[in-house]
């Protein structure tokens, strides 16, 4: 490759990575697609809004939620009566570096997390998505996830 071919490469590359906080460089329109409904998952979280936080799930999909070695479990329906409520706190989930893998119709999605409370983290840790695709829609199957509130930035 010559070094005029080098730089055009790597130009390219900043460029498409350039402006994304979401997005990180090497994600494919396809992984993009699995990302898009824990992100609006998360929206509907910060919204405090139960149908949002329903809408990007598959019915009768469950989650897990590890809190000091103990498994708590609940429907998303229950995550989101729960979650979905009027609350003084304005709260928000991040992921960061997601390890995306896709399969035909099946994905999974492994990201660090951290989940902030009025703009300060109170939480972090793992966050486990199965996705499925149905009739050409990511769908969010399952999510397992640990918690700690040792976070590094806190």
């Amino acid at each position: 490759m010559t070094q005029h071919a080098r730089q055009f490469a790597f130009l390219c590359a900043a460029f498409l990575c350039a402006g994304s906080a979401t997005v990180t460089c090497a994600q494919s329109a396809e992984e993009q697609a699995v990302l898009a409904p824990i992100h609006a998952m998360f929206d509907g979280m910060a919204k405090r809004d139960a149908a949002a936080i329903k809408a990007p799930t598959l019915p009768g999909g469950t989650m897990v939620l590890m809190r000091d070695g103990k498994p708590a479990q609940m429907t998303f329906e229950s995550f989101a009566e729960r979650v979905g409520k009027p609350g003084k706190n304005q709260i928000e989930e991040r992921i960061h570096d997601p390890l995306i893998k896709i399969d035909h119709d099946l994905a999974v999605v492994w990201a660090p997390f951290d989940f902030y409370v009025d703009g300060k983290i109170d939480h972090c840790g793992t966050d486990l998505f199965n996705l499925v695709r149905v009739e050409g829609k990511w769908l969010i199957a399952s999510v397992a996830d640990t918690g700690t509130n040792s976070c590094s930035a806190k």
